[in-house]
C-alpha cells in the first residue's frame, strides 16, 4: 500500500464501519469516558470474546465502578462476577491489585500517561494506549493482533511484532487517524479481513492492498 493511499483507505473503512458491530471496549467507552472502567474492561477483554466482555463488564460495574469499591469487594465475589471471562481468577487478582495501587499512589485516579500505566501488573501497551486514547482523548495507537496483521497484510508496514507495528505507525500514520485505527481495524478484522481466508473479492479497499501473506481468500 502506498503511503498516500491511507486517507482513501481510512475513509472507505469509516463508511463500512457503520455496517459492522463495534468492539466491546469501544461500546463501553461511548457510554461514558471513564478511564477506570475502560482500564478494567480492557483487562477483562484479554483472551475473551467481545460479547462476554460486554456482559461481564456491565455486571461488574453495576456492583463496583470505582477503585475503592473494587478494592473492598471480597476476592471470591469479584471472581464470580468476572466469570466466564478467560483467566477470571488471575484477572480478579490483577483488578484488585491495580485498584489498590490507584488508591495508594494516585489518589484513586487513573494516570493519563502510557509509561505510568505500563507499571501496573497486567497492563500491556495495547491496554495503556486504549486507556489514553478512549479514556483521556489523548493521542496513542493501540495495536492488537488485528491492527498488526492487517497493516502488514496491506503492506503499509513490514514488522514482526505489535510493538514494532505501533512504532512504525507512530512514525508514518497521520496523527488524526491514531485514535480510530484500532476501532476500525478490529471491526474490519472481525467482520471482513479475517485471519484465514479474508473476503478479498468483496473488499472495498482491495485495490490499495498488497495482500502480503494471503494465499487463500473468498
Amino acid at each position: 500500500m502506498h503511503h498516500s493511499s491511507i486517507n482513501e483507505v481510512i475513509n472507505l473503512l469509516r463508511e463500512e464501519y457503520r455496517n459492522w458491530k463495534a468492539p466491546a471496549v469501544t461500546v463501553i467507552a461511548e457510554c461514558e469516558r471513564n478511564p477506570f472502567k475502560i482500564l478494567v474492561s480492557c483487562i477483562i477483554s484479554l483472551r475473551t470474546r467481545d460479547e462476554v466482555t460486554a456482559d461481564v463488564s456491565a455486571r461488574l460495574f453495576a456492583r463496583a465502578d470505582t477503585p475503592e469499591k473494587m478494592e473492598h469487594m471480597p476476592l471470591i465475589e469479584l471472581e464470580k462476577l468476572l466469570y466466564p471471562a478467560g483467566f477470571y481468577r488471575n484477572k480478579a487478582i490483577q483488578i484488585k491489585e491495580i485498584s489498590r495501587c490507584l488508591i495508594k499512589d494516585f489518589g484513586g485516579e487513573v494516570p493519563d500517561d502510557i509509561n505510568t500505566l505500563l507499571l501496573f501488573k497486567g497492563v500491556g501497551r495495547k491496554t495503556a494506549n486504549l486507556v489514553i486514547t478512549i479514556g483521556f482523548d489523548k493521542p496513542g495507537i493501540c495495536v492488537d493482533t488485528h491492527v498488526h496483521r492487517i497493516c502488514n497484510r496491506w503492506g503499509y508496514v513490514a514488522t514482526l511484532t505489535p510493538l514494532a507495528t505501533e512504532m512504525a505507525l507512530r512514525a508514518q500514520l497521520p496523527q488524526e487517524y491514531w485514535t480510530q485505527i484500532n476501532e476500525l481495524l478490529v471491526a474490519f478484522g472481525q467482520n471482513h479481513c479475517t485471519p484465514l481466508s479474508p473476503r478479498c473479492s468483496t473488499c472495498k479497499i482491495y485495490i490499495y492492498c498488497s495482500r502480503v501473506g494471503v494465499s487463500k481468500f473468498r
